[in-house]
């Protein structure tokens, strides 16, 4: 049930992306990895996500490329065109999963989380957004044009995206009246990546699991609100 598909953009481009049905189905959501790439732990999630009702699709955004080291996930993130990213691979991933009938949410970690904001945005067919821990610059965003609900997942102690940068964020969804649940978690970044902990991880990301679960039931109780 659940394999590497391929789907079409807006601009008939194709993609791959990895696919996880629902057996039940009650919605569907597009999931955006982290700088990482699509690998093991992401596919992880549309799986978790999978089982709980949502059928779930993770685009491939760096086209086959994937990694373990910060510095090659920095410059492959860098190299990534976001603007592209939110209004066509994200795009035709939404359009491939409506086929199936029902609404559909985004949702991302980290880069994903920023460019879930970004899909927001731009990306008329979503029906609800889930961001965890990433913002993109605030002048990319306009708040107006976000006219869905939206939930964030913030990490107090996160060095990569200061709680600075995500106040600001808020103040700015909330002048333009944006329906936004925000929960703020005593933890570090990536706090619900499960592969953030033992003795070779990256010193600014830390696993929680009391915290991650907590946040992922969030999630589900909100996607099966608006997406059911």
């Amino acid at each position: 049930m659940n394999s590497m598909i391929s789907y079409t953009r807006p601009d008939g481009k194709t993609v791959q992306g990895y696919l996880a049905k629902a057996e039940k189905q009650i919605g569907s959501l597009v999931i955006l990895q982290e700088w990482w790439g699509l690998n093991d732990q992401i596919r992880g999630v549309a799986d978790r996500a999978a089982k709980a009702g949502l059928t779930a699709l993770v685009p491939d955004l760096y086209r086959g490329k994937s990694t373990v080291e910060a510095e090659e996930a920095h410059h492959l993130m860098t190299d990534l065109d976001f603007a592209d990213a939110a209004s066509q691979d994200v795009r035709g991933a939404v359009q491939f999963l409506a086929k199936l009938g029902g609404k559909v949410g985004v949702t991302g970690f980290c880069m994903g989380g920023a460019l879930t904001i970004l899909t927001l945005t731009t990306v008329a067919e979503v029906a609800a957004g889930v961001v965890w821990y990433g913002l993109p610059p605030l002048e990319d965003v306009d708040a107006s044009k976000i006219k869905v609900p939206m939930m964030a997942h913030w990490a107090m102690q996160d060095q990569l995206f200061p709680i600075a940068s995500v106040e600001a964020l808020e103040e700015k969804l909330q002048r333009a009246k944006v329906n936004l649940e925000s929960h703020r978690y005593l933890a570090h970044h990536a706090f619900a990546n499960e592969t953030a902990q033992g003795p070779g991880r990256n010193p600014a990301m830390q696993y929680d699991a009391a915290w991650a679960q907590i946040a992922w039931d969030r999630t589900m109780r909100f996607f099966g609100t608006h997406l059911a």
